[in-house]
């Protein structure tokens, strides 16, 4: 039998983008990062699926929650909006069963909880009334019929979503490049997302680094936001 998971038990990741990558964009725009401003009254915080299931699974996912609670607790107070997503449960295609098995398919279907969505995600988040709470259907929140979160957000002039969450590589990319395909400018927290391993991580930091959005740490986005009160 498996022994239960150390809650305690958490890890940061040793996440890098490489100089190289940098330097390709200093060449390119005259500057390291693509976004120096947020204001944060237009700025959304997009939290992806830190929610038991995979709490329970990873001490990255685990290490990762006070720096979202204050990336949370920084852009309410500065006036901007946060969004938690879950995963919604919808039954497994055949093709998920088959890629999957039935057993995995059926657990990551369920992996959402059940219940208002408010009250899903992990309880060590620092989760407002006012704060937006959404259940996702897909990888992504932003693939076409996933989510309102699109809606929700562009009705608030949201123009820019700072991304954190779960995992990096899988449902954090995915929503990444959903809303920079939409048009909004994005910046991924590099300190605040999970995934199984560094070297996973660190790839989806460099695929957006490059193609998508801005990476960044969570100390450079607190930075930011304090730099616009």
């Amino acid at each position: 039998m498996t022994p239960p998971p150390d809650l305690d038990d958490v890890a940061d990741h040793a996440w890098l983008v490489e100089e190289r990558e940098y330097a390709r964009h200093e060449a390119r725009r005259g500057r390291r990062h693509a976004y120096e401003h947020l204001d944060p009254r237009r700025t959304a915080l997009v939290v992806v699926d830190i929610v038991p299931f995979f709490v329970r699974e990873s001490a990255y996912v685990r290490g990762i929650v006070p720096r979202v609670n204050a990336l949370a607790a920084a852009l309410r107070a500065a006036g901007g909006v946060v969004a938690w997503v879950v995963p919604g449960y919808t039954e497994p295609s055949a093709k998920d069963r088959e890629f999957f098995g039935d057993e995995v398919a059926e657990a990551y279907a369920r992996s959402g909880g059940e219940g208002p969505v408010a009250s899903r995600m992990h309880d060590a988040l620092d989760v407002d009334p006012a704060d937006l709470a959404v259940e996702k259907t897909m990888r992504g929140a932003w693939s076409p019929g996933s989510s309102v979160l699109p809606e929700l957000l562009g009705a608030r002039g949201i123009d820019t979503v700072v991304v954190t969450g779960t995992v990096t590589n899988v449902c954090v990319e995915d929503t990444v490049r959903g809303a920079s395909a939409a048009g909004l400018r994005v910046v991924l927290v590099a300190d605040a997302c999970a995934a199984m391993r560094d070297r996973d991580h660190n790839a989806t930091l460099h695929v957006v680094h490059r193609s998508y959005g801005d990476v960044r740490s969570t100390n450079d986005v607190l930075g930011l936001l304090a730099a616009a009160s």
